[in-house]
C-alpha cells in the first residue's frame, strides 16, 4: 500500500539515539552508530521521532510500504522481559558491583587544558599545537577507574555527548584538526549505540580536515573494563 512513512537521511545523521528514544513503537533502531528503520510495519507514520532529531535528518516519505502493525508492535513490547523506558539502550538502569576492599590510591588530576567541553573550546586554542588529542565521552571517565592516569595524562582532553548535545560535532571538530597541528586523536566511548555519535563525527571531522591523523578508538563497557581498542 502507499502511506506516509518516515525516511532517515544518513548522511545527516549524527548517531545521537534520539529518535530511538522517541519511537515508542521500537521501529528505530541504532546500527553502526547511524539511527536505521529496522520495521516498516512498526512505524506509525505519527512522527514522533522527526522533532527528536537535533539535524533534520528525518522526513516523511510517501511510497509503498506494509501497513503499520499495531498487534505485531504490542507482541514486540511484552516480548522483551526487561523493557526499557525508552528505545536507547544507554538509559537501561543497571547496578554495578564494585570491589570496596581495593586500595584507594589518591593520583593527581591529568587535567591539562580548559574548557573541555566540546562545544565550548576555542577552535584556535593554543594548547592544540602538537598536543595529542583526546576526545572523551562524558560517560568513560566516571566509568574506568584510572582515566586520568591511562588516557588523559599528556593529551589535551575534549568531552562531549552526542546524545544530550543537539549539535554536530563534525563541524567543530574539523575546524579544530585543520587549523591546529595535532599529533594524534585518541576516542573514547561507551559501548551503548549513542556514543557512536561521536565516533562517527570524529572519523567525518579528520576525513573533511585533510589531514592524516591516526584516530585510535577504546571502547570501555559499562562494567568499566576495556572492550576493544583499535587504530582506525
Amino acid at each position: 500500500m502507499i502511506r506516509k512513512i518516515i525516511t532517515i537521511h544518513k548522511e545527516k545523521c549524527n548517531g545521537c539515539g534520539a529518535c530511538a528514544e522517541a519511537c515508542h513503537e521500537g521501529a528505530i533502531g541504532m546500527i553502526d552508530g547511524k539511527a536505521v528503520l529496522l520495521r516498516e510495519d512498526y512505524c506509525d507514520g505519527l512522527g514522533d521521532c522527526l522533532p527528536a532529531c537535533p539535524t533534520g535528518a528525518i522526513s516523511f516519505e510517501m511510497r509503498e510500504a506494509p501497513a503499520y502493525n499495531e498487534a505485531a508492535v504490542l507482541q514486540a513490547k511484552r516480548a522483551k522481559e526487561s523493557p526499557l523506558p525508552c528505545g536507547c539502550p544507554g538509559t537501561a538502569c543497571r547496578t554495578l558491583e564494585t570491589n570496596t576492599e581495593e586500595t584507594i590510591v589518591r593520583v593527581p588530576s591529568g587535567l591539562g587544558n580548559f574548557p573541555i567541553q566540546i562545544k565550548l573550546v576555542p577552535v584556535n586554542a593554543p594548547y592544540f599545537d602538537g598536543a595529542e588529542l583526546l576526545l572523551a565521552a562524558d560517560c568513560t571517565a566516571y566509568a574506568y577507574g584510572a582515566f586520568h592516569g591511562d588516557f588523559m595524562r599528556g593529551k589535551v582532553t575534549l568531552i562531549g555527548c552526542p546524545k544530550l548535545d543537539s549539535v554536530d560535532y563534525a563541524e567543530k571538530l574539523t575546524e579544530i584538526f585543520a587549523q591546529n597541528s595535532l599529533r594524534s586523536v585518541t576516542l573514547t566511548r561507551m559501548e551503548v549505540p549513542c556514543c557512536g555519535g561521536l565516533e562517527f563525527a570524529a572519523r567525518r571531522a579528520i576525513a573533511a580536515s585533510g589531514k592524516a591523523l591516526p584516530l585510535r578508538v577504546v571502547t570501555i563497557g559499562i562494567d568499566g573494563r576495556i572492550q576493544n581498542s583499535e587504530i582506525v
